[in-house]
């Protein structure tokens, strides 16, 4: 039998932690048990838990408002993937977070392996990888950036301190689109909770606003914590 014994660090994303686990999972063989121990989860513990309290406080102090308008939307009003220095940008930035041994050229991203969260399907070409948007571009929009100053746009569009940037599929980020998790949910059901609590953090964050089906949704998933 074979054991691995997975330590995230402390400091790590939290869906870098789920893409590794996601990762050990993919390297199971034929005849080989792999078992994923993860530091931040004790017998007893109540982090989960927690985390969808605070989420569910954080919900119940968003504003709940009909979606506005699209007048007027483009996605250069909001500058994505700016310069993080030295032939950098943010896209770099989240591909060597949420990779797993990543390789450069220079700056450039040129191989590593990623693991999807939101439908577990392994990668390992960086260009069938996308950088989601937790909260998209166009559902910002909808929900209050439509009046914000184009800089405040930009650091809402390059959000690396929030659980706003993810590493996913091409596929399944595609098929989210810009839709909020009354029409759209991660195909992996495991995901909802965190992808609950992600989606929260960043409206509350950044004091946009819900409409009443996208809340319902968001608390039905927070049932999965």
């Amino acid at each position: 039998m074979l054991t691995l014994v997975f330590v995230p660090p402390h400091s790590a994303h939290p869906w870098s932690r789920r893409l590794a686990a996601l990762l050990l999972a993919a390297v199971a063989v034929a005849g080989c048990e792999v078992s994923v121990k993860d530091s931040d989860s004790k017998p007893g513990d109540t982090s989960s838990t927690k985390n969808a309290g605070d989420a569910k406080s954080r919900l119940d102090g968003l504003t709940v408002a009909k979606a506005g308008t699209m007048r007027g939307y483009s996605r250069e009003k909001f500058p994505h993937w700016r310069s993080t220095g030295s032939n950098c940008d943010v896209r770099d930035t989240v591909l060597k977070r949420d990779g797993s041994k990543v390789k450069v050229s220079g700056c450039n991203v040129v191989a590593g392996t990623w693991v999807s969260v939101y439908d577990g399907d392994q990668l390992t070409d960086p260009a069938k990888v996308d950088i989601d948007h937790m909260v998209p571009l166009a559902n910002a929009w909808r929900s209050g950036a439509s009046s914000w100053p184009t800089d405040r746009r930009e650091e809402f569009a390059n959000d690396l301190t929030d659980p706003q940037l993810v590493a996913v599929s091409a596929s399944s980020n595609r098929s989210k689109g810009d839709q909020d998790p009354s029409t759209w949910k991660p195909e992996r059901a495991e995901a909802w909770c965190e992808y609950a609590v992600d989606w929260i953090t960043v409206k509350a964050q950044w004091k946009l606003t819900v409409t009443s089906a996208e809340k319902s949704a968001l608390t039905d998933m927070l049932g999965k914590c």
